[in-house]
């Protein structure tokens, strides 16, 4: 095996479970800020029907989380492949750590959506005021997983600069 593969054996251990990570933890926050202001949205649709399809932002918003997840994921595992290029344990945690970045990142800003969705369509139903403040939180909580998504891509493109082939 060590005729054909380059590079530490355990590396790609590292390179696969950070692009896990990245799909995984974004998904998680996906999944929560749908559910949590999807929850809000039926609450409030009860009352006011006319106001669902205005009130459904903070469900797209957490959705996209998991494209973030998708996108750090396809980067990572296709910079992993140690057959064609020597691939160290430096590319293995640079890998790792843009996945959690990204991964984590997706993770709050999922609960952030989720909370403030939830409690925004509520509240937007009683006072129709509320709804610009309510998505510039949004947007607010948004930002924090594309902090994460660029931190990721950057953290990712230093794979393969450990040394100098």
């Amino acid at each position: 095996m060590s005729d054909t593969f380059a590079g530490d054996v355990t590396a790609p251990f590292f390179g696969f479970l950070g692009a896990a990570a990245a799909l995984v933890f974004s998904c998680m926050g996906a999944a929560y800020g749908t559910a949590k202001s999807g929850v809000g949205v039926a609450s409030m649709g009860v009352m006011r029907p006319e106001l669902v399809m205005k009130s459904i932002v903070p469900v797209v918003m957490a959705g996209v989380l998991g494209i973030y997840g998708l996108i750090i994921a396809v980067i990572i595992s296709t910079g992993i492949n140690p057959k064609a290029k020597p691939y160290y344990l430096f590319d293995g945690y640079a890998h790792l750590s843009s996945g959690l970045a990204c991964g984590l990142a997706g993770l709050a800003a999922g609960m952030a959506i989720g909370i403030v969705g939830d409690a925004g369509v509520r509240a937007n139903a009683q006072q129709p005021k509320l709804f610009v403040g309510m998505i510039l939180i949004l947007i607010f909580a948004e930002a924090l997983a594309l902090y994460g998504l660029i931190v990721g891509i950057i953290l990712s493109s230093r794979a393969g600069q450990s040394r100098a082939d």
